[in-house]
């Protein structure tokens, strides 16, 4: 016999009432003959409580489930009908009285004019709201339990934000049906000075932000999305146009797994290394960013894209936290400088007028407003 065995005894015994070999019903009483004459002994000193089996739901049983009879959709005149609409488009009617108003909807023209306009003057009383709990209030809870307890390995500063803003576009990606994922948008960006756009569908967004967020991945030696495809320059764009050019078919639901355990695979990295290796450098094709900028690079695209996604779907996204959304646009302020000096070098900067000249170190110099 070993530990996980139960007990059983070689010899017949006998209970108190009966044999041992008599059977019980689903509810703990003797079944068959002589039910009346032998009833289940009651708890009592020196017996052991009685512990009933538990009863099989009927879903549990493979049974077919009763049919519940429709309710009946009462029967209304037109003025209660008419005077219901405006409860009806607060939401605020009971079933039955919903069923009737929209029944009748279907039949009278002028009644569904009227609970058109209505519920487009609930819209302007009550505009749409995420479902969704503030950005902010993921930090404060995160803070509060990291004051409790600190972690054997916590998330670099520079990292967090890129932590939290996949974590918010994957919730906002979790419900999503096929519809959705095949939902058009257009990416816009600059090429130089002219405006640019490309047209995709969410499931495509999301792949531009697995094979970009790659080039981080494949600096920190992590296994790169594109794998062997072959691209022109390791730019942010070429890299996507690749992939997509790769794909047999468009992009689809698929693509939403590589890309969240990705993402999970560069916090954890950054994470365990102990934020040392913040000065690693990414490539960018024809720039290269600190590890610590790229991340907050991610996170800011990461963002931006989460609203197109939201805004293809007709869904609110709210802005980041203040604290992320605070690193972001340092980030933005640091490379204004480099990037402006790239415009003037390839002869995109016009020369300052001369009433708004400064004077810099002895050199002429530019006013810029940041907003």
């Amino acid at each position: 016999m070993t530990g996980a065995e139960p007990y059983e005894s070689d010899e017949p015994h006998e209970e108190e009432n009966g044999p041992a070999d008599h059977t019980r019903g689903a509810d703990g009483m003797n079944s068959g003959d002589g039910d009346d004459q032998h009833p289940t002994p009651e708890p009592g000193p020196g017996r052991p409580p009685r512990i009933p089996l538990p009863r099989l739901s009927v879903e549990d049983t493979g049974r077919p489930l009763p049919d519940l009879p429709d309710a009946p959709v009462p029967v209304l005149e037109h003025r209660v009908l008419k005077s219901l609409l405006g409860a009806w488009a607060l939401a605020a009617c009971s079933p039955e009285e919903t069923a009737a108003v929209e029944e009748h909807l279907g039949e009278c023209g002028g009644c569904a004019d009227e609970a058109l306009r209505l519920r487009e003057a609930v819209g302007l009383l009550h505009p749409a709201e995420s479902l969704d709990l503030d950005p902010s209030l993921r930090a404060r809870v995160l803070q509060g339990c990291l004051d409790r307890r600190p972690p054997r390995v916590p998330v670099p500063e520079w990292a967090a934000p890129y932590d939290a803003e996949t974590a918010r576009l994957d919730a906002l990606l979790q419900d999503f049906g096929d519809a959705e994922w095949h939902a058009p948008v257009r990416l816009r960006w600059f090429r130089r000075d002219e405006p640019t756009s490309r047209r995709t569908t969410v499931a495509g967004v999301i792949a531009h932000l697995l094979t970009v967020d790659g080039m981080v991945a494949a600096a920190l030696g992590l296994p790169d999305p594109l794998g062997d495809v072959p691209a022109d320059r390791p730019t942010p764009s070429a890299r996507t146009e690749a992939y997509w050019r790769a794909s047999h078919f468009p992009p689809t639901r698929a693509v939403r797994g590589p890309w969240r355990e990705q993402a999970h695979d560069l916090v954890r990295t950054v994470s365990f290394t102990g934020g040392g290796t913040g000065a690693l450098s990414v490539p960018y094709g024809d720039f290269a960013l600190p590890l610590r900028d790229a991340m907050l690079d991610r996170a800011f695209e990461c963002w931006v894209h989460a609203e197109d996604i939201a805004e293809a779907v007709d869904y609110p996204y709210e802005p980041p936290s203040g604290s992320d959304l605070h690193h972001m646009v340092d980030l933005a302020a640091r490379l204004l400088p480099s990037v402006l000096s790239a415009r003037r070098q390839a002869g995109l900067a016009a020369p300052a007028p001369e009433g708004r000249r400064l004077v810099s170190a002895g050199r002429p110099g530019r006013s810029l407003r940041l907003e």
